[in-house]
């Protein structure tokens, strides 16, 4: 145990922030840099070493949290990275992108502020890098068998990894024009760097892997003949089928998909445009969807200079405290306020919008909605409380439905989907068609970054006892298993 008395002795102190109007002038990471290094070991010390450390089972990935919250309590960083990398490859994406599960199953939490579990992980990973013990794992010998991964999000870079070290020859296969699939393109460079991102891929492609970029299979080419190629594949394409909303005025000029529009910021910290095709500057902004996405909807709003940002979510405000129905150890739906809220604009809960409004040249001018109550299964309108705003640029961000279907790849594999639309896959992640697997939101719908890396990894250990007969990977996660989540 590294500190017996921390838990009790020392409060819960998170990363500090930059200043809101700082910020906002640029896309740097919203944390002051170095901020957590003065008070990490001592947030780490407040690990109570359980007996029954209930935040492995909240975390997807069984990260070894007190084991390495001992080492940073300690100040042996290099072991702390060395367990750290034990059960996740990329804990500097979970450090800054996972809503930490591990957290809301921390057993302190039942009655004082959990663990910032979070906190010291990025703070181990950063420290690695920064002294050289992250380095690249070659394999000592190869297999001679070969393996294409496609999609190169968490699950894609994941499944790749594990199999390069295990020694087969591994090409990763992406459809845009740079590796990280929504790492890259969907998450805005104030929530992660992208820096963290090209470092990786630098070191995979020191192990060995193989990126191709600018191919899209289906498309690009074709599914059947990729899997004559390989000797297996695995499908981690994501779940990118985006959830629209058909209303009245859809179709106006400025209404866009959430993944339409923060791409085209992030091309621009790219450098691929000078501004974003689209922006939000000088207009009245509308992100409809309360999750993250909407919320980084939010934030690239602020940065691009809009008028105002609204953002709306058909249901409730979450409560404040955890709600009875949502015991610990379970991840309850709580209110949150994100970084990006932090910095203005109004969230209007239990509204539905009802049409949009255009002006004489095409484009969106306003939103009609109306406030909603949920009953017997389904929200209704509540009469006299319809309502007009103003809406320039408009942003859906409310979820995906399923693997996307339209490049062909379903159809060209002849691969069997299940009830909510995502490939269906058995308990070893393998499909109907031999050879092929499928990990991450592809199979399971939309989820976590935790669990992509943590069916990327179990998905490799599934092909590399298929083409071997046996696995030198760690033991996989089912794709039954499930988070201690509602």
């Amino acid at each position: 145990m590294a500190d017996p008395k921390g838990f009790l002795t020392t409060p819960r102190e998170t990363a500090p922030t930059r200043p809101v109007e700082e910020r906002k002038q640029d896309w740097n990471e919203v944390y002051v840099p170095g901020g957590l290094l003065p008070i990490i070991t001592k947030q780490a010390g407040r690990c109570m070493d359980c007996g029954i450390p209930f935040c492995h089972n909240g975390c997807p990935l069984g990260n070894l949290i007190p084991e390495w919250n001992d080492y940073a309590y300690r100040e042996d960083w290099k072991a702390a990275s060395e367990r750290l990398h034990a059960t996740n490859n990329f804990p500097e994406f979970t450090g800054r992108l996972c809503p930490a599960p591990c957290e809301s199953a921390c057993v302190l939490g039942i009655n004082q502020p959990a663990v910032t579990i979070k906190n010291v992980e990025v703070t181990i990973i950063d420290r690695a890098w920064d002294s050289g013990d992250v380095t690249p794992q070659p394999p000592d010998r190869l297999s001679g068998k070969t393996v294409a991964v496609i999609g190169s999000g968490p699950a894609g870079l994941a499944a790749a990894q594990q199999l390069t070290r295990a020694g087969h020859t591994v090409a990763v296969y992406e459809r845009a024009d740079r590796i990280g699939g929504l790492l890259r393109y969907g998450i805005p460079e104030f929530k992660m760097e992208k820096r963290h991102i090209n470092r990786r891929i630098e070191q995979m492609r020191a192990e060995g892997t193989k990126f191709r970029t600018g191919v899209e299979i289906g498309r690009d080419m074709d599914g059947a003949k990729l899997r004559k190629r390989y000797d297996a594949v695995v499908i981690a394409a994501g779940a990118t089928a985006a959830r629209d909303l058909p209303v009245e005025g859809r179709e106006l000029g400025g209404v866009y998909q959430a993944m339409e529009y923060l791409p085209l910021a992030n091309k621009v910290q790219e450098g691929d445009f000078v501004t974003p095709p689209v922006s939000a500057e000088g207009k009245h902004v509308v992100v409809i969807g309360g999750g993250d996405t909407g919320a980084d909807c939010v934030g690239t709003a602020h940065r691009q200079g809009a008028r105002s940002v609204t953002q709306l979510e058909i249901m409730p405000r979450p409560s404040d405290e955890r709600p009875s129905h949502q015991p610990w150890p379970t991840m309850p739906m709580t209110y949150k306020v994100t970084s990006a809220h932090e910095e203005g604009g109004e969230r209007v809960y239990a509204v539905n919008t009802m049409r949009f409004e255009g002006d004489e040249d095409g484009n969106v001018k306003a939103l009609h909605l109306v406030e909603v109550e949920f009953q017997d299964g389904k929200f209704v309108p509540q009469p006299g409380t319809e309502k007009v705003i103003p809406a320039e640029l408009v942003t859906l961000a409310m979820g995906f439905t399923g693997t996307d279907q339209r490049n062909g790849l379903v159809e060209q594999l002849g691969l069997e989907l299940d009830a909510r639309g995502n490939i269906a896959r058995d308990k070893d992640f393998t499909t109907n068609v031999d050879g092929v697997f499928v990990a991450g939101d592809a199979g399971r719908g939309q989820s976590l970054i935790v669990w992509a890396i943590a069916e990327g990894r179990s998905a490799a250990r599934a092909v590399d006892h298929y083409l071997t007969g046996a696995s030198i990977l760690p033991a996989p996660i089912r794709p039954t298993d499930r988070p201690l989540t509602v």
